[in-house]
């Protein structure tokens, strides 16, 4: 299972293994607070596509489609086989970021990602 939650929402057990998804620190937020796992920062969009994007709605069909290829290069992708390869040994999983936006957001676009990666692996 892989669930995505603001960082601003509380730790509760059922999370699993805490990932946060995010390239810069959520504002006000302490490490000890956050009760992470993981920071996986490499994952997060590029600062420019995260300025382009600046959360507005309208932008998000766009904004997954470049971020989806940012992950298939680089740090990125090293990155994005390293939040699969956790999937596997974790059974729950929930993905931290620090957007207001529940909807359209980066943790969103990857959560979707693993799903998908995950039943094709099932597949195989």
């Amino acid at each position: 299972m892989i669930q995505i939650k603001r960082a601003y929402e509380k730790a509760r057990p059922d999370d699993g293994y805490r990932i946060l998804v995010d390239r810069l620190w959520p504002r006000g937020m302490s490490k000890e607070k956050e009760q992470l796992d993981l920071w996986l920062k490499e994952i997060a969009p590029s600062n420019d596509l995260r300025k382009w994007f600046n959360h507005e709605p309208d932008k998000f069909p766009l904004f997954k489609e470049k971020y989806l290829i940012e992950l298939q290069s680089g740090e990125a992708h090293i990155a994005c086989q390293k939040l699969l390869d956790i999937t596997k040994e974790y059974p729950a999983i929930t993905l931290i970021y620090g957007a207001k936006d529940e909807v359209y957001n980066n943790a969103a676009v990857l959560k979707e990602m693993v799903e998908k990666m995950s039943q094709i692996n099932r597949r195989k």
